[in-house]
């Protein structure tokens, strides 16, 4: 753990986010005042995880949809004409 007063904390924050990564890092007010700084972990999502769109479709209406979009991708060049 390394403590650090509060203007040299100013001075080089950059090095001192980096070296919380490894240990604690202290920083010190005049009043006394102590904080600590530690890296918050970033939460493991898939990239497939996405939030969902409200657009009050049914499921029927879904389904419709993606038959209709298969049927004309199906569709040979000369049929669509």
């Amino acid at each position: 753990m390394k403590i650090y007063t509060y203007s040299k904390a100013r001075e080089k924050l950059a090095d001192i986010l980096e070296e919380s990564k490894h240990e604690e890092v202290i920083i010190r007010r005049r009043k006394g005042d102590l904080y600590s700084i530690v890296p918050k972990s970033q939460p493991h999502r898939s990239p497939f995880d996405v939030a969902g769109l409200q657009k009050g479709l049914s499921r029927g209406e879904i389904l419709s949809a993606i038959r209709e979009s298969r049927e004309r991708s199906n569709r040979s060049p000369r049929q669509s004409r």
